[in-house]
């Protein structure tokens, strides 16, 4: 889960740099010296979509197996290369996913609503707009 996190941050990262937000700057979690709290912010809303989705299809058609794609020598706790690799094609293949968006009218990915979740938070501090993150009900 914690591989799928970071992964998720990271690309929520990319996704604030494309906006004018401040990635110090944060509303959920505290901030802190040399972490990007705002990422870690935009991201909760994502992370059942996104990470936990992929974790569940991925152990649910035995993709991902314990004795397989686990470091023994960790008891198992973190993933070896080849359950990377495997893990990392299927969240690229979901954070790229599209779908037809009711508010915007056209085919967007979950990654570029990461960038409208920076957008919709710009409306939110500037125009006072009410700041309502993604939610899974915006894919139809």
């Amino acid at each position: 889960m914690s591989f799928g996190n970071t992964l998720l941050y990271t690309k929520t990262i990319s996704a604030i740099h494309q906006t004018h937000l401040n990635q110090s700057i944060s509303f959920l979690h505290s901030p802190r010296e040399g972490r990007f709290s705002l990422s870690l912010d935009l991201s909760e809303a994502f992370k059942p979509i996104i990470v936990f989705k992929t974790i569940f299809d991925l152990v649910g058609r035995k993709q991902l197996q314990v004795a397989k794609h686990f470091d023994k020598d960790l008891n198992f706790a973190l993933l070896n290369e080849a359950g990377k690799k495997i893990f990392i094609n299927a969240f690229e293949t979901r954070i790229n996913e599209t779908f037809m968006h009711p508010k915007l009218k056209r085919k967007v990915s979950y990654k570029q609503c990461l960038k409208l979740d920076g957008y919709k938070l710009i409306k939110h501090i500037l125009e006072e707009r009410e700041f309502v993150p993604f939610l899974l009900k915006e894919k139809q």
